[in-house]
Protein backbone atom coordinates (compact mmCIF):
# COMPACT_ATOMS: atom_id res chain seq x y z
CA UNK A 1 0.00 0.00 0.00
CA UNK A 2 1.46 3.49 -1.21
CA UNK A 3 1.77 6.27 1.01
CA UNK A 4 -1.95 7.51 -0.34
CA UNK A 5 -3.40 8.47 3.61
CA UNK A 6 -4.03 11.00 6.13
CA UNK A 7 -3.59 10.40 9.65
CA UNK A 8 -6.94 10.31 11.70
CA UNK A 9 -8.75 13.34 11.30
CA UNK A 10 -6.25 15.19 9.16
CA UNK A 11 -7.09 15.93 5.84
CA UNK A 12 -10.28 17.19 3.59
CA UNK A 13 -12.55 14.92 5.35
CA UNK A 14 -11.07 14.56 8.73
CA UNK A 15 -14.14 16.51 10.10
CA UNK A 16 -16.03 14.06 9.77
CA UNK A 17 -13.79 11.93 12.38
CA UNK A 18 -14.61 12.07 15.92
CA UNK A 19 -12.22 11.12 18.25
CA UNK A 20 -12.24 12.54 21.63
CA UNK A 21 -15.39 12.73 24.12
CA UNK A 22 -17.58 15.99 22.79
CA UNK A 23 -20.84 15.24 24.81
CA UNK A 24 -23.40 17.83 25.69
CA UNK A 25 -23.54 19.38 28.41
CA UNK A 26 -25.29 17.30 31.23
CA UNK A 27 -26.27 18.20 35.29
CA UNK A 28 -22.97 17.31 37.38
CA UNK A 29 -25.41 14.78 39.48
CA UNK A 30 -25.85 12.69 36.49
CA UNK A 31 -22.11 13.08 35.15
CA UNK A 32 -20.94 11.89 38.74
CA UNK A 33 -23.60 8.47 39.16
CA UNK A 34 -22.53 8.09 35.88
CA UNK A 35 -18.93 7.51 36.32
CA UNK A 36 -20.23 4.54 38.99
CA UNK A 37 -21.19 2.61 36.44
CA UNK A 38 -19.62 3.52 33.34
CA UNK A 39 -16.96 5.58 31.20
CA UNK A 40 -18.35 7.47 28.17
CA UNK A 41 -16.01 7.08 24.92
CA UNK A 42 -17.65 9.27 22.25
CA UNK A 43 -20.48 10.99 21.45
CA UNK A 44 -21.89 12.08 18.31
CA UNK A 45 -24.37 14.25 16.97
CA UNK A 46 -25.29 17.30 15.03
CA UNK A 47 -23.72 19.60 17.04
CA UNK A 48 -20.33 17.80 16.81
CA UNK A 49 -20.48 16.97 13.24
CA UNK A 50 -23.02 18.90 11.20
CA UNK A 51 -25.08 16.63 10.00
CA UNK A 52 -24.71 13.74 11.65
CA UNK A 53 -27.35 11.68 13.62
CA UNK A 54 -26.63 10.99 17.33
CA UNK A 55 -24.59 7.76 18.79
CA UNK A 56 -23.04 7.31 21.83
CA UNK A 57 -20.53 5.14 23.02
CA UNK A 58 -19.35 3.77 26.71
CA UNK A 59 -18.38 0.92 28.49
CA UNK A 60 -19.89 -0.37 31.48
CA UNK A 61 -17.85 -1.51 34.25
CA UNK A 62 -19.69 -2.02 37.17
CA UNK A 63 -23.14 -3.73 38.11
CA UNK A 64 -25.38 -0.57 39.93
CA UNK A 65 -27.03 -0.88 43.03
CA UNK A 66 -29.44 1.30 41.80
CA UNK A 67 -32.52 -0.35 40.02
CA UNK A 68 -33.04 1.13 37.53
CA UNK A 69 -30.67 3.40 36.99
CA UNK A 70 -30.97 6.67 38.05
CA UNK A 71 -32.84 9.33 35.55
CA UNK A 72 -33.11 6.22 33.03
CA UNK A 73 -36.67 6.06 33.19
CA UNK A 74 -39.30 5.39 30.62
CA UNK A 75 -39.26 7.49 27.45
CA UNK A 76 -39.81 7.14 23.82
CA UNK A 77 -38.40 9.00 21.25
CA UNK A 78 -39.75 10.74 17.68
CA UNK A 79 -37.06 8.50 15.40
CA UNK A 80 -35.87 5.24 15.70
CA UNK A 81 -32.64 3.85 18.27
CA UNK A 82 -31.14 1.10 18.46
CA UNK A 83 -29.31 0.25 21.71
CA UNK A 84 -26.34 -1.94 21.87
CA UNK A 85 -24.71 -4.60 24.85
CA UNK A 86 -21.52 -6.01 23.58
CA UNK A 87 -19.64 -8.44 25.12
CA UNK A 88 -15.60 -8.41 25.70
CA UNK A 89 -14.82 -11.69 25.77
CA UNK A 90 -12.38 -12.43 22.53
CA UNK A 91 -12.73 -15.99 23.09
CA UNK A 92 -17.24 -15.98 23.08
CA UNK A 93 -18.04 -12.30 22.12
CA UNK A 94 -21.90 -13.39 22.37
CA UNK A 95 -21.26 -14.11 26.48
CA UNK A 96 -21.99 -10.69 27.81
CA UNK A 97 -20.34 -11.19 30.63
CA UNK A 98 -23.41 -8.83 32.60
CA UNK A 99 -27.33 -9.18 33.28
CA UNK A 100 -28.83 -6.32 32.38
CA UNK A 101 -32.19 -5.75 32.80
CA UNK A 102 -34.08 -3.52 29.91
CA UNK A 103 -38.37 -2.32 29.53
CA UNK A 104 -39.52 -2.75 25.89
CA UNK A 105 -42.67 -1.13 25.96
CA UNK A 106 -43.58 -2.21 29.26
CA UNK A 107 -41.81 -5.72 29.02
CA UNK A 108 -38.77 -6.50 31.02
CA UNK A 109 -36.33 -8.61 29.64
CA UNK A 110 -33.25 -9.88 31.24
CA UNK A 111 -30.25 -10.03 28.61
CA UNK A 112 -27.04 -12.18 29.62
CA UNK A 113 -26.23 -12.40 25.43
CA UNK A 114 -24.49 -9.61 23.57
CA UNK A 115 -27.48 -7.87 21.84
CA UNK A 116 -28.72 -4.69 19.91
CA UNK A 117 -31.99 -3.59 19.93
CA UNK A 118 -34.43 -1.91 17.53
CA UNK A 119 -36.88 0.45 19.18
CA UNK A 120 -38.79 2.07 16.53
CA UNK A 121 -39.98 5.68 16.97
CA UNK A 122 -43.07 6.36 19.63
CA UNK A 123 -42.27 3.13 21.27
CA UNK A 124 -41.79 3.84 24.92
CA UNK A 125 -38.06 1.59 25.94
CA UNK A 126 -36.68 1.69 29.50
CA UNK A 127 -35.92 1.42 32.76
CA UNK A 128 -32.62 0.01 32.25
CA UNK A 129 -30.82 -1.55 35.08
CA UNK A 130 -27.50 -3.48 35.55
CA UNK A 131 -27.96 -6.58 37.41
CA UNK A 132 -24.53 -8.00 37.54
CA UNK A 133 -21.29 -7.64 35.85
CA UNK A 134 -18.15 -9.80 35.46
CA UNK A 135 -16.31 -7.88 33.08
CA UNK A 136 -16.89 -4.51 30.76
CA UNK A 137 -19.89 -4.50 28.62
CA UNK A 138 -19.41 -2.09 25.58
CA UNK A 139 -23.18 0.34 25.21
CA UNK A 140 -24.12 2.15 22.42
CA UNK A 141 -27.35 4.05 21.09
CA UNK A 142 -27.89 5.21 17.85
CA UNK A 143 -30.47 7.67 17.45
CA UNK A 144 -31.77 9.11 14.19
CA UNK A 145 -32.13 12.18 15.39
CA UNK A 146 -29.09 14.67 15.26
CA UNK A 147 -29.75 15.33 18.81
CA UNK A 148 -30.68 12.83 21.91
CA UNK A 149 -34.35 14.01 22.77
CA UNK A 150 -37.07 12.01 24.39
CA UNK A 151 -39.90 12.21 25.76
CA UNK A 152 -40.70 10.60 29.47
CA UNK A 153 -43.90 8.41 29.37
CA UNK A 154 -44.98 10.09 32.77
CA UNK A 155 -45.87 13.54 30.82
CA UNK A 156 -45.18 13.01 27.14
CA UNK A 157 -43.05 16.40 26.39
CA UNK A 158 -40.18 16.12 24.18
CA UNK A 159 -37.29 16.93 26.44
CA UNK A 160 -33.39 17.50 25.33
CA UNK A 161 -31.17 15.41 27.19
CA UNK A 162 -29.36 18.81 28.10
CA UNK A 163 -31.79 19.85 30.07
CA UNK A 164 -32.24 17.06 32.53
CA UNK A 165 -31.91 17.85 35.93
CA UNK A 166 -30.80 16.17 39.14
Amino acid sequence: MGENYVMNTEGEYGQYIVQTLQAPKMSDGFKEFYKTYANRLLWMDGNVVPGAFQMNMAWYHSASDCRPLWKHDEHSHDTDEMIGFIGSNPEDPYDLGAEIEIGINGELHRLTKSSIIFIPGGMKHLPLSIISLERPVLHFSISLNSTYAYKPTATGEATDLTEKEE
